[in-house]
């Protein structure tokens, strides 16, 4: 029988309605890992990375149909920070904003995990399956590790917005223009460059530290939040110069997927949610 495509909405209904059988079970095991066998880390080279973007392409290319999420998603918050570009004093949280979604891309492209897991596994892939991230026995964890990286994007907000008020602030900026004029022309607007990028890149290697595999770590095992945690942090002890020089691809690929108005994500994302998934593969035993 010809596959058809369903109706998103009426798919996602189904899964989070059978998500609260599931819940009690993944709550229960949230700090339950005393017992737990830490997963086995493995030593990754940068040849490594090449290899992870291009099997993660091969999963958007095999699976175009998952870039709904994107196409639904992206160019709307696209087109609502276009609108709080429009409003003066949200104008120096732009930038931040922006580059703050990679605190919290890995918990955005779990679904994407899926799907690769599903075609890794030989099984169908379809966007449809990537709602089955709620019926993950770990689904608690995977929610749970969600709000923490949530709150360290709240918290790295509210970090940028001090750091404005005490270089180039506290008043809102009178035009775009002069934003940029004052950033780059004056003193103050340079020491809010160098201190934003140092507080950025803080924020960014401690989300990095917690995350580059515990998601799908997650997906996969029946472990809590604190063995999936220790084990991203083991993969980033392990292996220092590949996993921050992913960091700083992703960051970088995210920051040219967001010109203009975030279009570029609807390829960006996917592509990266998958590969890191093969990353995991790589990284973890």
């Amino acid at each position: 029988m010809a596959k058809t495509i369903g109706n998103p909405i009426s798919w996602a209904a189904r899964n989070l309605g059978s998500t609260s059988d599931h819940m009690g079970e993944a709550i229960s095991g949230l700090g339950g890992d005393a017992k737990a066998e830490m997963p086995m880390v493995q030593v990754l080279t940068m040849r490594d990375i090449p290899a992870c973007l291009r099997a993660g392409y091969d999963d958007f290319i095999a699976t175009r149909a998952d870039a709904i999420f994107a196409i639904a998603i992206y160019p709307i918050a696209g087109l609502i920070l276009f609108g709080m570009g429009m409003q003066m004093d949200l104008v120096p949280l732009l930038a931040p904003l922006v580059l703050g979604f990679a605190l919290v891309g890995p918990a955005a492209a779990v679904g994407l995990y899926e799907i690769s897991r599903r075609r890794e596994a030989g099984q169908d892939a379809h966007w449809r399956h990537a709602f089955g991230v709620f019926r993950a026995p770990s689904f608690g964890s995977i929610f749970v590790l969600a709000l923490y990286l949530t709150m360290l994007f709240l918290v790295w907000m509210m970090a940028a917005q001090s750091i404005y008020a005490a270089t180039l602030g506290p008043e809102p900026p009178a035009s775009i223009m002069g934003f940029v004029g004052d950033l780059f022309g004056t003193s103050q607007g340079w020491a809010l460059i160098v201190a934003g990028n140092a507080v950025g890149l803080l924020f960014a290697v401690v989300a990095l530290a917690i995350s580059v595999v515990s998601f799908p770590l997650l997906l996969e095992r029946k472990v809590g939040v604190p063995v999936a945690v220790v084990t991203s942090v083991r993969v980033l002890r392990q292996n220092p110069v590949v996993i921050l020089s992913w960091g700083a691809m992703v960051a970088a690929l995210l920051v040219l997927g967001s010109i203009p108005f975030m279009l570029g994500l609807i390829v960006v994302l996917p592509v990266l949610g998958h590969a890191t998934w093969h990353l995991y593969r790589r990284a973890v035993a």
